[in-house]
């Protein structure tokens, strides 16, 4: 061994109690535990001073949570600022592998049949398979095409299609869309779109006034003139709101 070679020096990583998780993760302790076990399971190397996988989720949420400086999270967590770069593009990553078995639209005649059964026996709207909505997230001005995304409030944001079943649960997300593109247009252009055109299931999205009524997805009035369509409202929002 060289005797003039460093000797590594491992930082004393803290921990965080019970009341810190919500601020410092937007999760609890058992939600972060439940992201770990699943998208983490398969690397448990703690080698060398490594990160273990709850640190690595850890690191991952907290930059999520505040992602300004890398250089904050890194002070949190005792580890360099390059180690908090690459904690985040793997756990990403390893997300990302998984995303497909989450994220999953109903597409067979099988699937949707089950996912109206599903809303049947929760809601009262008849044939729906899925509500679907739209929402900005706000970000930083990017560096190239800015313009693009400053949506109509003067805010640059992503501009998130989704879409959630009859268990509250997101299916779809779509997040290729800058700010200024308008929900319709998003639709029009999505994968969704063309399922529910071709679907053989007579089922129903339900969408807000920033989508065209079609015969495979309903919207409400906007001035609704007749008690039939006050009470269609009604049951409308009612069950729509389960997205917002």
């Amino acid at each position: 061994m060289d005797v003039n070679q460093r000797r590594k020096v491992y930082k004393e990583r803290r921990d965080q109690n019970d009341e810190d998780y919500k601020t410092l993760f937007r999760f609890n302790r058992e939600n972060e535990q439940w992201l770990t076990n699943h998208f983490l399971n398969e690397n448990n190397e703690t080698r060398g001073g490594a990160l273990t996988n709850e640190q690595r989720m850890k690191i991952f949420l907290r930059y999520l949570s505040d992602p300004v400086f890398q250089s904050g999270v890194s002070e949190d967590f005792r580890v360099d600022q390059s180690t908090v770069s690459i904690t985040f593009s793997q756990v990403l990553e390893a997300i990302r592998r998984k995303a497909h078995l989450l994220l999953k639209f109903p597409a067979t005649l099988d699937e949707m049949q089950a996912a109206m059964n599903e809303w049947r026996q929760r809601y009262n709207f008849p044939h729906v398979l899925e509500v679907i909505d739209c929402t900005h997230v706000q970000i930083k001005r990017p560096h190239q095409h800015g313009d693009e995304y400053i949506n109509r409030k003067g805010v640059h944001t992503i501009n998130i299609q989704v879409t959630c079943n009859a268990q509250e649960k997101f299916t779809i997300v779509d997040v290729s869309w800058p700010g200024s593109v308008h929900d319709s247009r998003i639709w029009s252009n999505s994968n969704i779109r063309t399922i529910m055109t071709q679907n053989q299931a007579n089922c129903l999205l339900l969408g807000d006034t920033g989508y065209a009524i079609a015969p495979w997805l309903m919207i409400p009035f906007r001035n609704p003139g007749t008690q039939e369509e006050r009470a269609y409202n009604v049951c409308f929002t009612k069950e729509r709101v389960i997205i917002e």
